[in-house]
């Protein structure tokens, strides 16, 4: 039998690169026996995308997905800071902005599937989740191409880039609507770039749905008082109307930032657990 990386291994996916990013890891969570025969989940925490909710939206989903069988990692993806947040050096200083965030969840894409046979996961069979910005993350890793940085790295294809299905949790999804997460839109675009049309256009996830958009499943609450419900609305209304596989459910109350918490929101909107598992499995059957 193959030996496998069974621990929580800490990884620094640009080790062996000239990013420098150390701070960026991968948390692995592994199962026993992946009962979904290779299928692996990489999960965003949210944060604004100015810091994680590392632990609710990070390694307790992963310890749910892992118990249900399935392999599991957590990313720490670049983020504003929360020092440049409260003093807005970004201004001066420059610091962590769009694409250095979707260039980690695309790294990290890239390295899975070179990988695979040593995380016993399926090259095709690997999804990302994430919560409130890091919904925005994952669906922008679902909709847009390698960057330029990443396409200079010899890494060209796109198809190689995406996850093979996303999970967005009452996400963040535009920058340019009234309904947009403000402080996400200034941590993404930055001081200046939040001003412009063209980059919130460009960022604004359910303007840019690809006809091969891989499936969606799609989770907010109606009370949402950090997010508003909208943001989803658009999304399904723009996966609708290109034909994308997608569920998308609105609980009534729940409210944001419950991740996979026994105890956070409320007990209509913990369904979404087994709701999810119920979609996957219907994906994978």
């Amino acid at each position: 039998m193959r030996q496998l990386v069974l621990a929580q291994e800490i990884i620094h996916i640009w080790d062996g690169t000239d990013v420098g990013s150390s701070r960026v890891t991968l948390q692995s969570f592994l199962p026993q026996t992946n009962q979904y025969a290779g299928l692996a989940v990489i999960v965003c925490p949210g944060g604004s995308y100015c810091w994680h909710d590392y632990e609710v939206e990070g390694t307790d989903v992963a310890r749910w997905l892992q118990k249900e069988g399935i392999a599991a990692f957590v990313l720490k993806y670049r983020v504003q800071g929360i020092f440049p947040y409260i003093f807005h050096s970004r201004a001066i200083f420059g610091g962590h902005k769009h694409p250095d965030m979707i260039e980690d969840l695309q790294r990290t894409i890239q390295l899975l599937r070179e990988q695979a046979d040593r995380y016993d996961i399926d090259p095709s069979r690997i999804g990302a989740m994430g919560f409130s910005a890091g919904g925005h993350l994952v669906m922008s890793a679902a909709c847009f191409h390698a960057t330029d940085f990443l396409a200079s790295q010899g890494i060209s294809h796109a198809e190689s880039l995406r996850p093979d299905f996303v999970a967005p949790i009452y996400p963040v999804v535009s920058m340019s609507h009234p309904v947009t997460h403000k402080r996400s839109r200034r941590a993404l675009l930055g001081e200046w770039g939040k001003f412009s049309r063209r980059m919130r256009d460009s960022l604004s996830v359910e303007r840019h749905i690809p006809e091969d958009c891989p499936p969606v499943f799609l989770v907010n609450c109606k009370d949402d008082p950090v997010v508003k419900y909208h943001n989803s609305e658009l999304l399904d209304s723009a996966l609708t109307s290109k034909g994308i596989p997608h569920r998308y459910i609105q609980y009534q109350t729940g409210g944001h930032g419950f991740g996979a918490s026994n105890v956070r929101g409320t007990a209509e909107c913990r369904q979404w657990r087994s709701e999810f598992m119920k979609w996957i499995k219907e994906l994978y059957k």
